[in-house]
C-alpha cells in the first residue's frame, strides 16, 4: 500500500478538518470517497475514531517553483480539504459513540478500512435484536443492522418526495419483519402491522394479508366519540354549533341507554351501540315538538291520545313526561304535533328554526349511500369484536400478520373521522390489554402511508379528529405497545407534534427546501453535513438515523421481494401505442355504485 499523504489540521469536538495533498493516493483504500464515506483516524494510544465525511473542498495554494534551467515561477498547488464528523471510537475491537477520546495530534488518516466498518455494524447490535433492511450505499458487502426493539417501539419515519422509494423501503421493512421468527417455529409470527393505504399500494406487496377496502369496510357509528360526531355532522362557522352539538350529545345519551338497559353506567364515549334513525326520529320531533302553554311538561302531539275542544286543551290533554321519557318517547317514530295555538299551545325549545339545516345535514349523511359502511345495516350489526378482530387481522377463519385498510374508496369528507376512529380504538385495545394483563403481549404498529394527507399542520376542523388520535398515539402510545410509522412526501406539512415524537428516520431524497429544513430540525446539527446529501440521495438510497442505528449512515433498501404498485405510469409508451377504446357503460355503472 503506497504512503497514504494526508494529515488532520483541525480538531474540534463536532468536526475534523482533514488535509490531502494527492487525492488518487488518498482512494486507494477500500472504498470509494463521496460525502458519507467513513474515515479512521489513529493516535498514538491505539485509539481509531471513525468519522463521517461531510463535506469536501479545494485549497488553492500559491507556491515558488523552478524550471528545468533554474528559472523561478509562482505555481498554483492543489490542497484537498475534507471535512468530517465524529461518530465514535473504536477501542479493542468496541465501538463506543463520541469522539473525545482520541489524544492530539493525531497520528495518521485514511479511508475506513471495510473490516473496520464491518467490525462496527456486526457487534454493535445483540443477535438477537438484530434486524436488517439494507447495506451502506457505498459498499453493498456492509450490512446495516439495527435494533428492532429501538426501531420499532419507538416511532418511525420514513420520507421522501414522490419516486424516491419510500413504498419499495415500507413493503422491504414489514416483509422482512412478518419473515422473522424464534426456533423457526411453524405458522405466523406474532408481528400485528396495520397500514393505512391511501394510494392502494401495498396489497400487492402483501398479498396474503387481511385486506380491507371500501366493499367489505364496516365502521361502527355507534363507536364514534364525541368529536368525531361533530365533525361529520356540524358545519364549520355555524353559530348554532354549540347548541346543535349540546342536543346531539343528550339524545344519543338517552339513546345508548335505551339500546342497552343492562348496562349500569353508561357515558356518551362508551362503546355501545345506539340506533342512528331513532336519533334521527328524535332530533325531528324536537324541532316540530308544541307543549301546553300552561303546563310545560305535557307535549301536543297528535297521536289519539287526547283531543282539542272548542280550541281549548281538556285538563289531561297532552302526554306529560319528564325529559328523559320525552326523548324515549321521540325515539319511537316521527310524530306529528298540533301547532302552536295563543295561549293554549306553545313552540318546543328547540322549534325554533335552530335544528333545521342540521337535521338535513343530519339526514342526509346518514342516507347517503356512499357511507353506507359506517350507517348501513352492518354498521348496525357487527359486535364490537368482530370489529376489533377486522382491524388487529385476528379473523376467524384466516389470521393475518398484516392488515391493509385501503383507504382509497373512502369519501374525502369522512377519511378524517375513518382514520381516527380505527386509529383510536387501536390505541385503546393496546391500553385495555395492558390493563387486563400487566403489559401488551401483542404490540402494534400503524403505518399511516402520506400521513399529511390526513394529520396535517392544520387547524381545519376535518382535519382535527384524525390529527388528535395520531397525536395521542405519539405522545403515549409506547406505553400500551402501539406505536408509528409515518410516512411521506411532505414532511413539512405532518402536525410537528407527531413528527417530533420520532426517534429513528429513514429519510430519502427530498428536493422541496421546506421539506429538507424540516427534516434537518429534527436532527442533531452535528449532522448537517449527511442531511445537505437529501436533495442528491439516488432512488433507494437513503439516510438511517437514530437510536436504533449505531451510526448514522447513508444506505441502499434491498430489493423486496414483492414489489407494491406504486409505478409510474409509462405515459409516453402507452402514448406511442394504438388508440384504446374504453367501456364507458361499465366504468360509468362502477363510477355511480
Amino acid at each position: 500500500m503506497e504512503k497514504i499523504n494526508a494529515e488532520v489540521i483541525s480538531v474540534k469536538p463536532d468536526k475534523v478538518k482533514i488535509s490531502v495533498e494527492k487525492l488518487e493516493d488518498f482512494k486507494i483504500a477500500e472504498e470509494e470517497l463521496k460525502v458519507g464515506s467513513y474515515l479512521q483516524i489513529s493516535d498514538d494510544n491505539d485509539v481509531v475514531l471513525i468519522a463521517i465525511i461531510e463535506s469536501f473542498s479545494i485549497d488553492l495554494i500559491e507556491t515558488k517553483k523552478t524550471d528545468d534551467n533554474g528559472m523561478l515561477y509562482y505555481d498554483l498547488d492543489r490542497k484537498y480539504i475534507i471535512e468530517a464528523s465524529p461518530l465514535g471510537t473504536l477501542i479493542d475491537n468496541k465501538f463506543v459513540r463520541g469522539g473525545d477520546t482520541l489524544s492530539i495530534p493525531p497520528k495518521s488518516v485514511m479511508p475506513a478500512e471495510e473490516k473496520y466498518i464491518t467490525m462496527i455494524f456486526e457487534n454493535s447490535i445483540d443477535k438477537q435484536s438484530k434486524f436488517t433492511f439494507a447495506k451502506l450505499a457505498n459498499n453493498n458487502k456492509i450490512s446495516v443492522p439495527v435494533d428492532g426493539n429501538k426501531f420499532f417501539n419507538k416511532h418511525l419515519a420514513i420520507v421522501g418526495s414522490s419516486g424516491s422509494g419510500k413504498s419499495h423501503t415500507t413493503a422491504k421493512i414489514f416483509q422482512n419483519v412478518i419473515k422473522e421468527k424464534n426456533n423457526e417455529f411453524p405458522g405466523l409470527n406474532n408481528s400485528h402491522i396495520i397500514i393505512f393505504d391511501i394510494h392502494s399500494e401495498y396489497h400487492a406487496a402483501f398479498p396474503d394479508a387481511n385486506f380491507i377496502d371500501i366493499n367489505n369496510l364496516v365502521i361502527p357509528y355507534w363507536l364514534l366519540n364525541g368529536d368525531e360526531l361533530e365533525e361529520i355532522f356540524l358545519e364549520s362557522g355555524d353559530f348554532n354549533n354549540y347548541n346543535q352539538a349540546s342536543v346531539l350529545r343528550r339524545i344519543i345519551m338517552a339513546n345508548k341507554k335505551k339500546n342497552n338497559p343492562e348496562v349500569e353506567k353508561v357515558f356518551f364515549d362508551s362503546p355501545l351501540k345506539f340506533d342512528i334513525n331513532e336519533v334521527l326520529y328524535c332530533l325531528k320531533n324536537l324541532s316540530k315538538e308544541t307543549k301546553n302553554a300552561k303546563v310545560s311538561d305535557r307535549y301536543m302531539i297528535r297521536d289519539g291520545t287526547y283531543e282539542l275542544k272548542d280550541g281549548k286543551t281538556n285538563e289531561t290533554s297532552g302526554i306529560k313526561l319528564s325529559d328523559e321519557e320525552k326523548l324515549v318517547k321521540y325515539f319511537e317514530k316521527e310524530f306529528e304535533f298540533y301547532s302552536s295555538k295563543a295561549q293554549n299551545i306553545k313552540n318546543g325549545d328547540y322549534a325554533d328554526g335552530s335544528l333545521d339545516k342540521f337535521i338535513s345535514r343530519f339526514e342526509a349523511k346518514i342516507n347517503d349511500k356512499r357511507l353506507d359502511f359506517l350507517f348501513g345495516i352492518k354498521s348496525k350489526e357487527i359486535s364490537f369484536e368482530d370489529t376489533i378482530r377486522a382491524f388487529l387481522g385476528f379473523e376467524k377463519e384466516n389470521n393475518s400478520n398484516v392488515t391493509i385498510i385501503d383507504l382509497s374508496g373512502v369519501p374525502f369528507e369522512v377519511l378524517s373521522i375513518t382514520v381516527s376512529l380505527i386509529s383510536r380504538l387501536l390505541f385503546e385495545f393496546g391500553y385495555y390489554i395492558k390493563k387486563v394483563k400487566g403489559t401488551n403481549d401483542t404490540p402494534l404498529i400503524l403505518v399511516y402511508e402520506e400521513a399529511h394527507k390526513y394529520a396535517p399542520r392544520s387547524n381545519l376542523v376535518k382535519y382535527r379528529s384524525s390529527t388528535l388520535s395520531i397525536e395521542r398515539i405519539a405522545k403515549e402510545g409506547r406505553k400500551y405497545g402501539v406505536t408509528l410509522a409515518i410516512i411521506s412526501q411532505r414532511p413539512s406539512e405532518i402536525s410537528e407534534t407527531i413528527f417530533s415524537q420520532c426517534n429513528n428516520f429513514v429519510a430519502m431524497r427530498l428536493t422541496n427546501p421546506d421539506d429538507q429544513n424540516f427534516v434537518k430540525r429534527l436532527l442533531p446539527d452535528s449532522l448537517s453535513g449527511i442531511t445537505d446529501s437529501l436533495p442528491s440521495l439516488k432512488s433507494g438510497e437513503a439516510i438511517l438515523i437514530g437510536d436504533s442505528v449505531i451510526m448514522p449512515s447513508i444506505v441502499k433498501i434491498d430489493s423486496c421481494e414483492l414489489e407494491p404498485s406504486s409505478n409510474d405510469i409509462k405515459y409516453f409508451e402507452l402514448w406511442k401505442e394504438e388508440w384504446k377504446n374504453l367501456s364507458f357503460e361499465k366504468l360509468l355503472e362502477t363510477w355511480k355504485s
